[in-house]
């Protein structure tokens, strides 16, 4: 039988917190209803597809990328890895693999970007809503740790909110200082 996952990511562009990717084998018997891409999707609604999607799914896998690991490599490759890592930890092997974006991951099998793959793939769909609501769990975990930068609000996206907090408190471990305004906090303050 042939298995076709669909693999999409989250958090490429906040200041804090990992990236995380998602791979998804939906079962053609056990349809769901309502996959979109999450960021069009309701917290709520996100939150109530992904108890579907692993209940229903023939297989899903959720994986991240560090943010020592992003500081190391890049937005890019980091989040390539974690692809990769989402793919390879899957229960069963896909015979291809549809890839949000205009890029894909090295991989054992054949892969296929789709440039706005999680409004028109159901399987890139399914995989966009475990990667968000993955990441936004570790982001609440995260604000716990550093709750003086409202995490649990932005998730650690680039807002006034979010910049305010950095000038007042610099950044903690979970912030990414390759990317340009903690860079640019980190050079002023030394």
């Amino acid at each position: 039988m042939r298995h076709v996952c669909g693999v999409d990511e989250a958090g490429r562009g906040p200041l804090a917190g990992p990236v995380y990717a998602a791979a998804v084998i939906l079962d053609p018997q056990r349809p769901i209803a309502g996959l979109a891409d999450s960021k069009k999707l309701s917290e709520r609604r996100r939150e109530a597809l992904a108890i579907l999607i692993r209940e229903r799914a023939l297989a899903w896998s959720v994986a991240s990328a560090s943010v020592a690991e992003i500081d190391q490599l890049n937005i890019l490759q980091a989040t390539l890895l974690a692809m990769r890592r989402a793919v390879e930890r899957l229960g069963l092997t896909p015979s291809e693999a549809l890839v949000d974006g205009n890029r894909c991951p090295v991989l054992t099998m054949p892969a296929r970007a789709i440039i706005r793959g999680d409004a028109t793939e159901p399987a890139i769909s399914a995989a966009s809503i475990l990667a968000k609501t993955e990441r936004d769990a570790e982001m609440h975990r995260i604000h716990e740790a550093y709750p003086q930068y409202g995490l649990d609000r932005h998730k650690g996206y680039d807002t006034a909110v979010h910049r305010a907090a950095l000038e007042r408190h610099g950044p903690a471990p979970c912030h990414r200082r390759s990317f340009a305004p903690v860079r640019a906090l980190l050079d002023r303050k030394s």
